[in-house]
């Protein structure tokens, strides 16, 4: 469906950027990123990069078994990150300068230290007992069934003093909510409430497929085929089609109701609700739009994480989505964050450089991860080092080395801490003095500079921003190649050569036309479609006349 710009809403014309607030920025030298570093950085964000809106990893207070995720106060602010004035400063700062705030919302599951949690575990009839998920052993005292936690081994953990066992999907610091008991979803709404309250813009929600399970708490099916599903391999996780501890179809309901709730906030601005949904049924995924567009905003597209880096590859990720989401509903594409390794360690420079092209020409909202714009590279955290419990629990999945600290500035720290600071909560990357925001504004070819181009075109580009997307097919092997037009308007064509050796364009239906922006940095002039050539790993977008 083509949108004309002016009847598009602000999450869907804007780019979105993550920070990971524990590695954006420290400003008081104690080793970790807070929000008083990411406030300090809002002109960088915002002028010298120039995105439109921040999404915030999670600041809520918490043990830190996950890092965040494992939130003890969904209504305060960890004493690392600040306090509740820091953040009402960053959302004041951040507006004054047109930047959109979006936080993390982790509806799944709370910390064990959670004070509703402390009082559900203590007695059977405690007020709060159903605000989690008990259930009896079986006969022999194993739990109640095979479900399995993300982070390795079964899903329940036994509490002897109450003689139940309790279920957490990820960790055991982590257990479940119960959203079937409507006291838990009238305190979880008033929680967006606050938060709105607080003047956010909207909401990107933590694994979102997961709020309701089975009521029966059925077996999962064991997994009969191999592995081949389109996410990274997680294991003995993988060996059940998790059919009943995830994407109940319940959920739906809870996230009309939720929109309605961001509704109700719409008067002064749109806010926005965004789905972490790792389901790789395009159907089922889809399905979280709502069927009148009445759910989530935008279920976070995952699939081009972890498919081969092919010009047929993407294509047809792209194409599937475009021909999945249902009519009026709006596509995102996303390219890393802080679960995945980095786009640079996967793809190369190069590659990287595509990568950038692709996620800021495709129609839809696309989502940066903080240090992608500089080619950021995944470190080496040594053993002593290592902070992400999946690192223990399984080996060679940890997410330490994608979580690094911001690379500013050469030197020590590289900027991201006072340089007297005398540890941070990961080491910095070891290329940091050459892979750094300082160095690379200097560089008119560097990444940062293309993605300061890529963004700065697309904020101009109607045809970028609300224009259809048409694929071509006219192009050689190994290319993939897109209209984005403007009914009755301009039109733009992009053509990306995920070939490392040059190719010969022929396509004399379009005539000729203006090159705007190369990945290489290094070209812009007049192309006539009649035969020209495409270097080796090179994107371009082209005007036609």
């Amino acid at each position: 469906m083509t949108h004309h710009n002016r009847e598009l809403l602000w999450w869907q014309t804007g780019v979105i950027y993550q920070i990971y607030p524990r590695s954006f920025k420290d400003s008081n030298g104690d080793g970790i990123g807070d929000l008083p570093g990411i406030t300090e950085q809002l002109d960088y964000l915002a002028v010298t990069l120039g995105v439109d809106a921040i999404w915030i990893s999670p600041f809520y207070p918490s043990p830190m078994a996950d890092y965040g995720y494992d939130v003890s106060d969904y209504t305060a602010v960890d004493p690392i990150f600040g306090d509740l004035a820091a953040f009402d400063r960053l959302v004041a700062e951040a507006h004054d300068r047109g930047i959109k705030i979006i936080i993390d919302f982790v509806p799944n599951h709370t910390s064990d230290q959670h004070p509703w949690f402390q009082e559900s575990k203590a007695s059977r009839d405690n007020p709060k007992r159903e605000w989690y998920v008990w259930a009896d052993p079986r006969p022999d005292g194993s739990p109640p069934n095979n479900w399995l936690s993300m982070f390795g081994g079964p899903a329940w953990e036994w509490e002897p003093a109450t003689g139940q066992y309790y279920l957490h999907s990820f960790l055991k610091e982590q257990p479940d909510l119960n959203w079937r008991n409507p006291e838990v979803k009238e305190a979880m709404f008033d929680v967006v409430r606050f938060w709105l309250d607080r003047r956010v813009d909207g909401f990107r929600i933590d694994v979102a497929h997961f709020i309701m399970k089975d009521p029966l708490l059925r077996d999962n099916p064991l997994t009969e085929v191999p592995w081949q599903a389109m996410h990274k391999p997680m294991g003995e996780y993988d060996s059940q089609v998790h059919i009943y501890d995830k994407d109940h179809p319940d959920a739906h309901r809870i996230y009309r109701e939720l929109r309605q709730v961001l509704d109700s906030y719409n008067s002064d601005q749109p806010r926005v609700a965004i789905g972490e949904v790792h389901i790789f049924d395009w159907k089922k995924w889809a399905a979280y739009y709502g069927r009148n567009l009445d759910e989530i905003h935008m279920p976070f597209n995952f699939q081009l994480l972890n498919i081969p880096w092919t010009a047929e590859a993407v294509r047809q990720i792209v194409d599937l989505q475009e021909a999945s989401i249902p009519s009026g509903a709006w596509p995102n594409y996303v390219l890393g964050n802080h679960d995945e390794p980095r786009l640079a360690t996967r793809l190369g420079l190069p590659g990287a450089r595509l990568a950038a092209m692709l996620l800021l020409t495709l129609r839809g909202t696309p989502t940066l991860y903080y240090g992608d714009e500089i080619g950021m590279t995944d470190g080496a955290i040594p053993l002593a080092w290592q902070q992400d419990p999946l690192s223990a629990r399984a080996p060679g999945l940890g997410r330490d080395p994608c979580r690094t600290p911001m690379q500013w500035t050469p030197g020590k720290n590289a900027g991201f801490s006072p340089p007297g600071t005398s540890r941070l909560w990961l080491p910095v990357a070891d290329n940091s003095d050459a892979v750094n925001v300082e160095r690379q504004l200097g560089d008119p070819k560097s990444i940062l500079i293309l993605y300061r181009k890529l963004l700065a075109y697309r904020k101009k580009s109607q045809a970028l921003q609300a224009g259809q997307y048409l694929p071509v097919d006219k192009v050689p092997s190994g290319c993939f190649a897109y209209l984005r037009r403007l009914e009755g308007g301009d039109r733009v064509f992009i053509i990306i050569n995920f070939n490392p050796h040059p190719v010969e364009i022929q396509i004399p239906e379009f005539g000729e036309g203006c090159l705007i922006l190369s990945t290489h940095m290094d070209r812009s002039e007049d192309i006539d479609f009649s035969g020209w050539v495409l270097r080796g790993s090179e994107g371009v977008i082209v005007e036609l006349r």
